[in-house]
């Protein structure tokens, strides 16, 4: 009993840290399409988490990953890249960390499928040269199709990969998304605990 309740009040905590005071109204969100959010991005970083496009919450907030539901922020706590649960609007904490967030897409959308995918290919070839100007560690990129699409790589699995650019390895791992019903979020964590594992490690 008492496990269950912990685990309750931990996933309840998870749900009220990650919520932020703002929450948009559908004038905003509808606003937000075709916005561009910042790129949490400094030279030299350990990983640098590439999601494939802005959402329409992100593009009304400004800060990655914003939606409720999204379980970016709580796989990066459940593996242990953060200390603690951070909100979307404390991104900028990230840098210490040596962690950063950039997209493979820039433009804002309601969802991933509306972009084609001669903007992937762009934004694989534009990401790319981010990379190099920036030389972290390691890309993550968060989305197998996207990554498959970007790349020209239709046969990519989930995790590390052969490719590389320039000094800085590559990792593939699940969309955070909510709408990803292949991984819950503990399984998702465990993704991103084998590549903070792997940075210590190195």
């Amino acid at each position: 009993m008492a496990s269950w309740l912990g685990k309750s009040s931990f996933r309840q905590t998870e749900r009220m840290a990650h919520s932020g005071a703002y929450r948009p109204t559908p004038a905003d969100l509808a606003a937000a399409k075709d916005r561009t959010v910042p790129d949490v991005l400094a030279p030299g970083l350990r990983v640098l988490f590439c999601g494939i496009n802005p959402g329409l919450w992100s593009g009304a907030t400004g800060h990655h990953f914003a939606r409720p539901g999204n379980r970016f922020w709580p796989a990066l706590s459940r593996s242990g890249f953060t200390p603690r649960l951070f909100r979307p609007d404390e991104e900028k904490e990230l840098l210490a960390l040596g962690l950063g967030i950039t997209n493979v897409v820039a433009r804002t959308t309601a969802k991933a499928d509306e972009l084609t995918s001669q903007e992937l290919r762009d934004g694989g070839r534009a990401l790319a040269e981010r990379v190099r100007n920036s030389h972290p560690r390691v890309l993550a990129v968060l989305g197998l199709g996207a990554y498959r699409t970007a790349f020209g790589r239709p046969r990519t699995t989930v995790g590390r990969q052969s490719d590389t650019l320039g000094a800085t390895d590559i990792w593939v791992l699940p969309n955070p998304s909510g709408l990803n019903a292949h991984y819950t979020l503990d399984a998702l964590a465990a993704e991103f605990r084998k590549l903070r594992e792997a940075t210590e490690s190195e």
